[in-house]
């Protein structure tokens, strides 16, 4: 079970952002990651030179990067793909429901349909590739605004909006309307830095005023019936079970098996994993249960990691409350049950973030 000490002590975040030793030893967060991975932290670590997970992934991205004409194409292939599937003619129905989901689409390939990259796309194609794009935003920031309303500091929403524009692909930063937006952002997270506590105003086409203007409250929007994605995750470990079985091996939970096939939990969302811990419903064997929970707590354990790890680097304790608060709002109401999340947790990293908030105005005078 993921358990955080409801009493987290602010005094100690100050001392760990702002006391650091010259010393050569491994960082907190360090000793963390190297506990969670099996491994002894490396006292020696400053004379290894290493790729940053982020840098291996950058060369890994540039290294089958596909040019935007070749995205298009793709997406064109991927559309009439699903329309094939459904046994649709188009994205929207004669009554104006939309016939298919494009949540698997990444964001380039959204970009592409949504601006008729190379006359390929229609109308309805771009509206509903712009209507998902729209969600991706609103999803994005959705977990900073709930943080923000708990908090009463602006600052994270702006920091979501930011982070998500600068996630643009070249094709999309290339665009007015993404410069236009940027720069109105980022006013706002310079106005955040000199009072967090006031929601910026007065700048000219701002999205995260518009976004808190539409969504007040903030948080996870799932709807989806749990006992629903319960049968649906029933299916697909069924699956897998029986294409273990067609190779002759059993379908296993437990990493440390030498034998039969590791089931594959990798696709699995987080309600998903939570309907599988529960089992509210009784489709899951203990096996079962056990493995989504601990993939559950792995995922909590990584969260709490980046928001420590972002508080020491920038020197600001109060980042690693607001961060695992993010994750908190990010989360839906079965995932945190699932790893004991608990509203009284969240209100203990509330009030941590304002005594270390004080503190830190304390200290800078």
């Amino acid at each position: 079970m993921t358990s955080i000490n409801a009493g987290l002590n602010p005094y100690a975040q100050l001392g760990s952002a702002y006391a650091r030793a010259a010393a050569p030893q491994s960082s907190l967060a360090d000793a963390l990651i190297a506990v969670d991975s099996g491994n002894q932290p490396d006292t020696n670590a400053a004379t290894n030179l290493t790729l940053s997970a982020a840098a291996r992934a950058q060369l890994a991205s540039a290294a089958t990067f596909k040019d935007f004409a070749t995205v298009t194409s793709d997406a064109r292939s991927a559309l009439d793909g699903l329309y094939t599937a459904a046994n649709v003619k188009g994205p929207i129905s004669d009554e104006g429901a939309t016939t298919i989901d494009l949540s698997s689409f990444d964001r380039r390939s959204l970009f592409a349909i949504a601006t008729n990259n190379g006359g390929k796309f229609s109308p309805d194609e771009q509206k509903v590739a712009s209507t998902e794009l729209a969600n991706r935003y609103n999803d994005a920031l959705a977990p900073a605004a709930a943080t923000s309303k708990l908090t009463g500091d602006f600052s994270p929403v702006y920091k979501a909006a930011l982070d998500y524009l600068d996630g643009a692909s070249g094709e999309e930063k290339a665009t007015a309307s993404w410069s236009v937006q940027r720069a109105a952002v980022l006013k706002g997270v310079q106005a955040t830095q000199q009072n967090p506590t006031a929601a910026p105003t007065g700048i000219t086409n701002d999205p995260v005023a518009a976004y808190l203007a539409q969504n007040a409250p903030g948080g996870t929007t799932a709807t989806e019936n749990i006992s629903t994605i319960a049968k649906n995750v029933r299916a697909t470990l069924d699956a897998q079970a029986k294409a273990a079985a067609a190779a002759g091996k059993e379908l296993v939970f437990d990493p440390g098996r030498k034998t039969g096939q590791q089931a594959d939990l990798s696709s699995f969302d987080g309600r998903s994993l939570a309907a599988i811990s529960l089992n509210q419903d009784g489709l899951f064997s203990k096996q079962e249960s056990f493995a989504a929970k601990q993939t559950l707590d792995s995922h909590a354990r990584a969260s709490i990691l980046s928001a420590l790890k972002q508080s020491q680097s920038s020197g600001d304790p109060t980042q690693l409350s607001l961060g695992i608060l993010n994750t908190y709002s990010s989360l839906s109401a079965e995932e945190r049950q699932a790893i004991n999340w608990t509203p009284a947790f969240r209100d203990n990293l509330v009030a941590n973030y304002k005594s270390s908030s004080q503190i830190l105005s304390i200290l800078r005078g």
